[in-house]
């Protein structure tokens, strides 16, 4: 079957109930017929559920489509999607390791490997999200213990060459681990482009209407184990309430995503040329630097728009509060458009320099562009504009 239709048809064993949908396992624990059944479990030599700290069948079932659409052998499912980024580091490095990382990354996740990982005695380097593959390979160190990397990066829009890291990675024998949240399942692939491990905000696209909370990874079946043992231990576990409304969820997300890129690409084509605007990125306009890659490794160029608004700070904040239709909130990837200034808000806590060196500037404007009719997200763009 294609990874779309078992996206679908992937289900947790009815029970007597013969439910067709799947029911909600709102459980803390789980019973057993006898104390050996008991000890087995506890001993690993089942996969019965015990807590649902560790594994609960709503969950399960979110992290086997997961894995059915990215291409990977394992999963395990968090609270966030920022829950999700920190294991994936946590579970495999120690004092004294090198995580390699591009430098145009989401604001928490700039702040985990900034402040975080040298109290634990792990050390970091950036390298552009443009570098040159001499340019990677030079960064990698003796204590290289991971890559990690976004593309398309937020909120700059730039496009990392997946194969030419991941064959970098391989040679180095460094695990590369890559958020997938912007492009999703649906537009890109990184397993099949040599990631070892990869992480979503399933808050964003997967959920897809701001709904719930939730964090997901998967990739090789022997790196899932250590994320698993390290987050059993530590408890970020993702409610399966939000797991069931997950798993829902990505039973539309093949053609969700089909309208929000579709939608993207009609907003980046009509803005492009406007005169209010000085500089507009999308991954599948011909203008972007990286359009041959983007081309080559995505199946779209996703749901997200940026552009630089002329006359910087103010103008960018009298652009959102002209806004008639879309939102200002704290999110993306919802069915209604969004639109956001990201050196105030998500990459607020980068100094000027971090910001600058990403091309964060004061009047960058991301929009998230929703379900709604096309002509509609444009017009209110557009009267925003003037």
């Amino acid at each position: 079957m294609h990874s779309s239709t078992k996206a679908i048809r992937i289900q947790t064993e009815r029970t007597n109930e013969m439910e067709h949908s799947t029911p909600l396992f709102l459980t803390s624990s789980f019973c057993f017929d006898n104390a050996e059944d008991m000890r087995a479990a506890f001993a690993d030599e089942t996969d019965d559920n015990i807590y649902s700290r560790f594994s609960n069948p709503n969950v399960q079932e979110f992290i086997d489509r997961m894995c059915a659409l990215e291409g990977a052998e394992a999963g395990y499912a968090t609270a966030s999607g920022m829950s999700a980024v920190f294991a994936s580091f946590m579970a495999f490095l120690k004092q004294g390791d090198h995580l390699l990382s591009c430098n145009s990354i989401f604001g928490s996740t700039h702040t985990v490997i900034t402040k975080y990982l040298p109290k634990y005695g792990i050390g970091y380097s950036y390298v552009s999200a443009t570098a040159s593959e001499k340019e990677w390979e030079a960064a990698i160190t003796p204590n290289t213990k991971m890559i990690y990397i976004e593309t398309p990066t937020n909120p700059g829009l730039d496009i990392l060459d997946l194969e030419m890291i991941g064959k970098l990675a391989k040679k180095h024998g460094i695990i590369l681990n890559v958020d997938n949240c912007f492009a999703t399942p649906i537009g890109q692939k990184p397993v099949e482009l040599g990631a070892d491990i990869v992480v979503h905000s399933a808050t964003k696209w997967l959920d897809g209407q701001g709904r719930v909370l939730g964090g997901v990874i998967v990739g090789k079946k022997e790196l899932i184990q250590e994320i698993y043992l390290f987050c059993r231990s530590t408890g970020p576990a993702l409610s399966p309430f939000n797991a069931w409304v997950l798993s829902k969820s990505l039973e539309t997300l093949d053609v969700r995503m089909e309208r929000h890129a579709s939608n993207a690409l009609f907003i980046a084509e009509a803005l492009e040329n406007h005169p209010k605007i000085s500089q507009l990125k999308y991954p599948f306009l011909k203008t972007h630097p990286q359009n041959d890659i983007a081309k080559r490794q995505m199946k779209n160029g996703g749901g997200i728009v940026c552009f630089e608004i002329k006359g910087g700070l103010d103008a960018g904040k009298k652009f959102l509060n002209s806004l008639q239709m879309l939102s200002l909130t704290a999110n993306l990837g919802d069915t209604r458009s969004i639109a956001s200034h990201p050196a105030s808000t998500t990459h607020a806590k980068l100094t000027e320099a971090e910001r600058q060196a990403v091309n964060i500037t004061p009047g960058l404007i991301r929009i998230s562009v929703g379900l709604e009719h096309r002509d509609d997200i444009l017009k209110d763009i557009v009267q925003a504009l003037g």
